[in-house]
């Protein structure tokens, strides 16, 4: 399941240890919103957990640790 760019920006915020209140102010969302996008990144990518998503970021040059 490939995401869309909005949820790579979400993806990306969230792996930069943003919270769901983070993202959705930076973002302009709601937090429904930011909670929908981020459970759909978590199902479509396979994540059981923040740490695969964070690992996928910086496998995929999305953040610098």
């Amino acid at each position: 399941g490939a995401i869309s760019s909005r949820e790579r920006e979400i993806l990306q915020l969230l792996a930069e240890g943003k919270s769901n209140k983070d993202v959705s102010d930076l973002l302009s969302l709601s937090i429904k919103t930011v909670e929908t996008h981020r459970s759909n990144i978590m199902r479509k990518l396979n994540f059981h957990n923040i740490t695969d998503l964070v690992l996928y970021a910086v496998r995929n040059h999305m953040i610098e640790l």
